[in-house]
Parts: structure tokens; C-alpha cells; sequence
């Protein structure tokens, strides 16, 4: 079996291997809708939502006397008071300081963890985890997609502003108090659950596991009970467009194609791999894949890194701690140029605008779509939906401190040269989308 290493060195470079758009947008293998996606985006803001998330993560359980110390040694964040029943969001850099990517660990026994999430800082930590001096045992339960034995627990959110109301009509009273990024238990009728208590939308709720051969009995007893509050069920097509309102950029390049310290990590991981099928695109096309590399504090995770303990990278992300950084930020696209692009679908051959998919218009694993001032590239759209919560598109990305709050910017939409190698995207001509940056995704009453 050929490694990611060989796979880059024949593709000619890491550039050239992701621009052949091999894997796609990401998928979450659910019903498309359970009832329309514009009702169920409402939902997680106006009654209540219930997503499915038991099928597009997958998970990696670390087990043994030295759990946590692996885990401090590759977060970027404090692990002081981590143990049973607590969670936390691993932040996973190389040592420079550049992003591998981020998860959820859950504490679910003593030196007993389930880390959850995108896979490349799960291939990271098992790497580390079978390569080095750890005393650990790992196990992977993979995505539905790659794994024909079975997914070992469903994963179940329940979010919106009755969320609390029906979680105390299924537990037959009130619910155990779960502090902010804890787990607690409770009742779906006769069955037990784990709750974490976090909020994936932006508004109250717990996400929840159990035995998966459970799910179906279990989301039926919410379902009925949430009838009353106006509960809709979270379709895929819906569900692509939650991290985007709720801040969360969700397809960060892992920065481990390149450099001499990384190279283990790439001979060791399979061609196959997430990282080898990744398919990247957008309108921003740097000459190298170093430039689409971001630190913790381009994507506003500065507050969570601490120095309170050694680990990879952390060296490097002291050094810059002080720097100008990109941040985190929305853009809300103007409606008139919105309506152009999709008034182009009546233009003949690749006089067309690319395609908007409603509500989530990102066509690849990894999009990158330049944002510009007076014509100046000031940061990169990284995920862009339409939203019937705003009641228009927006854009989350990062930003350079030259583009404020409020400041004029222009998105750029499309592909160069009128496409790209990538099979999911059809001949067309770029455009450019006037917007405005906002702090958060909802900019003013609709």
C-alpha cells in the first residue's frame, strides 16, 4: 500500500494532488430533508431542532495510564481538571504552530477517552499514539461511510429555545444540571443517555449518546414528545449549513503536507486517506499549499491556547502570540449580486455564474474563495451558505485586520479559467459578490 508521502511525490505536489478534487464536499450521509430545509434551519432559532449526528464523524478511543499525557502533549489547550465526565476541544498544530485540525474529547472513564470528529487530528493522535513511547491502546469506530461492522453509539443533538422543555417531558422530570462542556445522564423514556452539554447551533441543548442499536426507539420518543413544541428533524442539507451560523469553520486544510518533520507522519498514513482524497478549491490559488496553512488564531481559537504545559507546536504559537493575526469573521453577500449569479443559469454556454447549491454552496472538502478590499486580497470565504434564519447568504472565513467591521468587501465566486480538474465543477465564468463584514452571522433584524 503506497503512503500519502508517495502519493504527493507522484502527483508532482501537494497542489497538484488536492486540485485534482478527488473527494468532493464532505458528506453527511442522512435524508436529504424531513420535511424543507428553510423550516428546518428556522428551527434551531425559533422551536427546536434534532440533528443526527451519528454518521459523518468518526471516533478514535484512547485507553491507557498515559491517555492523558498524550493528549497534552499534541492540545494546544489546558487539560487542568480534565477527567471523567468532562469534555474538551483538542486543538491539534504541527510544530510550527499551523493547524492539523480540531475535535471533541470525551471523557467517558478514567484514562478512557472517545475523541470525536474530522479525521485528520484523529489521524494525528493515533499516529503519535502507535509511533511513540505511549502507553495507550487505540481503537477506531469509523464513519458510517468506511465502516461495513457498525457505528458503536448514534449521537443525537437536540438544540433550540424548547429544547429544555422536551428534554424534561422525555426524562419524566427535571434535568441533572450539566455545567457547560460536562456530560451528565438522563432519561428518553427507558432508556439511559450521556448528555454533553454544548451548543452546535449557537442556542441551548445538549448533544447525547447511547448503544446505536437504540437510536431509532430513541428518536422516535423525542419526536413524538417535541410534536407539541413544533420539533423538526435536521435533514443533511440543513445540517451542512449549522457550523456556518454557529462560527465553527469546519473545513480547515490540515498543515501536514509539507515539511521534513512531517514526513513520518505522511509515510505512515495510507495514500487512501482522508488527507490523500481531500479535494481542494475556490477562487484563492496560492502558488503553495503553505499559504493555505492557518494558526489557532486565525480561526479565533486564541483564547483557548494556554501555556500552562508543554506540547507540539507550543513554542512557536508563544513566539507569534503578539502578532497581527487573521480573524474570524462573516460576510453577508448583497442580494442584488446573488440574484445576477443565478439570473446566469439563463446564459449559454460558460457565460453562467458557478453554480449557488442552496443552502450549502461549498463543492469541496477544503474551499478557499478570496475576499477583497479596494481590490486587495484581505482574507479567504471558507464556508458559504444561504441562511432563511438572515434571510440571505453569508459567508464564514478568515479575515486580515484590515478588513473591519462593517468595511465594503467583495467575495470572488468561482474557479479560475473557467473551472478546475475537479469532476463536481462545471464550465463557468467567475464573478464577484459585493458584501460586508459582520462579527457574527446574524447582522440586524431580517
Amino acid at each position: 500500500m503506497s503512503s500519502l508521502e508517495e502519493e504527493i511525490n507522484n502527483a508532482g505536489g501537494a497542489l497538484a494532488l488536492l486540485r485534482q478534487g478527488r473527494s468532493g464536499a464532505y458528506p453527511f450521509p442522512i435524508k436529504a430533508e424531513f420535511t424543507n430545509w428553510r423550516d428546518e434551519q428556522e428551527a434551531w432559532r425559533t422551536s427546536a431542532a434534532l440533528m443526527d449526528l451519528s454518521h459523518h464523524m468518526t471516533d478514535l478511543v484512547v485507553q491507557g495510564p498515559d491517555t492523558y499525557r498524550l493528549l497534552q502533549h499534541l492540545g494546544a489547550n489546558s487539560f487542568a481538571g480534565f477527567g471523567p465526565d468532562s469534555a474538551k476541544q483538542l486543538i491539534a498544530v504541527r510544530p510550527d504552530g499551523y493547524m492539523i485540525g480540531d475535535c471533541i474529547l470525551f471523557c467517558v472513564g478514567d484514562h478512557d477517552v472517545r475523541i470525536v470528529g474530522r479525521p485528520p487530528a484523529l489521524n494525528w493522535v493515533q499516529f503519535n499514539a502507535t509511533t511513540g513511547d505511549w502507553d495507550v491502546t487505540v481503537r477506531r469506530d469509523e464513519r458510517t461511510v468506511n465502516n461495513p461492522e457498525g457505528r458503536d453509539l448514534f449521537r443525537l443533538q437536540l438544540q433550540g429555545p424548547h429544547a429544555a422543555a422536551i428534554f424534561e417531558k422525555v426524562n419524566g422530570g427535571p434535568m441533572p444540571d450539566i455545567p457547560f462542556f460536562h456530560m451528565g445522564r438522563f432519561k428518553v423514556g427507558p432508556y439511559e443517555v450521556t448528555a454533553l452539554n454544548h451548543r452546535m447551533s449557537g442556542f441551548p441543548g445538549y448533544e447525547f449518546t447511547g448503544p446505536y442499536a437504540e437510536l431509532e426507539p430513541v428518536r422516535e420518543l423525542i419526536t413524538e414528545a417535541g410534536a407539541e413544541f413544533g420539533l423538526r428533524l435536521i435533514g443533511g442539507r440543513a445540517y451542512a449549513s449549522v457550523a456556518t451560523e454557529s462560527g465553527w469553520i469546519a473545513n480547515t486544510l490540515p498543515a501536514t503536507y509539507t515539511g521534513e518533520d512531517m514526513k513520518p507522519f505522511r509515510e505512515w498514513m495510507p495514500a487512501r486517506s482522508f488527507e490523500g482524497n481531500l479535494a481542494l478549491g475556490g477562487s484563492y490559488v496560492a502558488d503553495r499549499i503553505e499559504d493555505y496553512y492557518l494558526t489557532p488564531y486565525d480561526l479565533g481559537y486564541g483564547h483557548i491556547v494556554k501555556f500552562d504545559h508543554d506540547f507540539v507546536g507550543g513554542e512557536a504559537l508563544e513566539r507569534i502570540k503578539d502578532e497581527p493575526h487573521r480573524r474570524k469573521a462573516w460576510v453577508l453577500w448583497d442580494r442584488d449580486d446573488v440574484a445576477k449569479i443565478f439570473a446566469s443559469m439563463y446564459e449559454k454556454g460558460d457565460r453562467r455564474f458557478k453554480y449557488l447549491e442552496m443552502p450549502a454552496a461549498f463543492y469541496t472538502s477544503c474551499q478557499f474563495d478570496r475576499v477583497e478590499k479596494d481590490g486587495e486580497l484581505v482574507g479567504a470565504a471558507m464556508l458559504t451558505v444561504y441562511s432563511a434564519n438572515v434571510r440571505g447568504w453569508i459567508s464564514l472565513g478568515t479575515v486580515d485586520p484590515a478588513a473591519a467591521v462593517g468595511d465594503r468587501v467583495e467575495i470572488v465566486w468561482g474557479e479560475p479559467d473557467g473551472g478546475s480538474p475537479n469532476p463536481a465543477v462545471e464550465r463557468h465564468t467567475q464573478t464577484r459578490v459585493r458584501g460586508t463584514v459582520n462579527s457574527r452571522p446574524f447582522p440586524g433584524k431580517r
